[in-house]
């Protein structure tokens, strides 16, 4: 009994998760202090999210100087590195994004319905 009372509360969780980040796009930028590439980064990722996302994404810049912690966790082997976390599945782009359109079909934005 306490077995399907377990597999009915993941259910709901799954369900739950997957309403509330519908249309959501969670990125986290890791960069390393302001370099030129890094505040490149930051800029062009800003700009595409601003025109393909406008009020549908949440991005975290991350200074792995200042946070190396989250870097080792996510295993980042080079910077900058823009992680999509949602909607899943689960996209890394490395470089200083200046492709953008290589970044928007990547990230799969879709238009908002």
């Amino acid at each position: 009994m306490k077995q399907e009372k377990f597999k009915d509360s993941t259910k709901s969780f799954e369900g739950v998760l997957k309403k509330s980040s519908k249309g959501k796009y969670v990125l986290r930028l890791y960069v390393t202090g302001m370099t030129p590439k890094s505040t490149q980064a930051i800029q062009n990722i800003k700009k595409m999210c601003d025109e393909e996302l406008r009020g549908r994404y949440d991005l975290e810049v991350i200074d792995i100087y200042q946070r190396p912690a989250l870097a080792q966790g996510e295993q980042i082997i080079a910077t900058p590195t823009l992680i999509k976390k949602l909607p899943l599945p689960l996209r890394r782009f490395i470089g200083d994004l200046s492709d953008t359109e290589r970044i928007v079909l990547g990230l799969e934005v879709k238009p908002k319905k």
